[in-house]
């Protein structure tokens, strides 16, 4: 199988600095790409900063005869996200993959989770997805070509008790990871989500003594064929953990049509309804959102012309 490169491909990567950003952006480079290697340098929680990881990573790169460039900017704040695109236009002329990663935590269940806390995620996280992506977007409309990866989580999938915040936020990519995937069709923007877990320093404090491994190199090679052009997949989510690659998606059971319910009604149909048999899976492009729509009325056409 021949070498899948990126010469002569651009890609921004942000929170690259540490762990799985880190990961990325020497995968991409050591295979021709031109990397934008952003990361604040802040701690866990964001709030501070402690030191210049992406300088280090440039570093390493150009140590091993690639190529890249540091960029400290934030992605909490358009005037950021902003900066971090420019960066790749001023330095390369051109933007050609874009992976959102930096993200930062803070903990807090619902009874206690500030909203200080609460905004200081969702402005990494989802707030920055969309300062990073706005620019990015018509300058690869513009191009015809572009590859965008954004980060989501298992506790975006499925939840976590401690982690509103979190969990929302990598919930929210997959939505606009999939108005990505639908806008840039007619252009050659393919927009895809990785959903990775690694030991990173977010494990910090956590008895990993009997993970298997799962170093963040281990979630790299997904997240390369993702930004690569032979990407053949868009509007999609591809999990990586220890080893481990698997699509996840989400899918709708068939329900039960009835022209009208009473609540007592629901209670006696919610076997039915909740039946995974024969479940709907509707992939966000080419038509998901319409597809949805018309499966559903076609259910209620047809009941109603039975009923006659």
């Amino acid at each position: 199988m021949p070498e899948l490169r990126f010469d002569n491909r651009v890609a921004v990567i942000t929170g690259a600095g540490r762990g799985l950003g880190r990961a990325y952006a020497l995968l991409l480079a050591s295979k021709g790409a031109e990397v934008v290697v952003n990361d604040l340098g802040s701690s866990v929680r964001g709030d501070s900063v402690e030191a210049n990881p992406a300088a280090e990573v440039v570093a390493e790169i150009e140590a091993a005869g690639g190529t890249a460039v540091v960029c400290t900017e934030s992605v909490a704040t358009p005037e950021g996200g902003r900066a971090i695109i420019d960066t790749a236009l001023d330095r390369y002329g051109r933007l050609d993959i874009l992976v959102h990663n930096a993200g930062n935590v803070r903990y807090g269940s619902l009874r206690q989770l500030s909203y200080e806390d609460f905004d200081a995620v969702l402005d990494v996280h989802l707030r920055g997805a969309f300062h990073v992506v706005r620019p990015a977007f018509p300058v690869m409309a513009e191009a015809g070509y572009g590859r965008v990866v954004l980060t989501s989580s298992i506790g975006g999938l499925y939840g976590n008790k401690g982690v509103a915040n979190y969990a929302m936020s990598k919930a929210g990519m997959i939505g606009l990871s999939n108005v990505i995937a639908l806008e840039g069709a007619e252009f050659g923007i393919l927009g895809n989500v990785i959903v990775p877990a690694a030991v990173t320093r977010l494990a910090d404090g956590l008895d990993t003594s009997s993970y298997p491994p799962m170093g963040p190199e281990l979630t790299a090679p997904a997240v390369g064929w993702l930004a690569h052009e032979s990407c053949s997949i868009t509007g999609e989510m591809l999990v990586s953990v220890a080893g481990r690659v698997a699509r996840a998606y989400i899918a709708e059971t068939p329900g039960v049509y009835r022209p009208s319910w009473t609540v007592e009604e629901i209670g006696e149909q919610i076997d039915a309804i909740r039946d995974t048999t024969g479940s709907w899976i509707l992939p966000a492009v080419p038509s998901g959102h319409s597809d949805h729509i018309r499966k559903s009325f076609e259910l209620a056409t047809e009941a109603g012309q039975h009923a006659r």
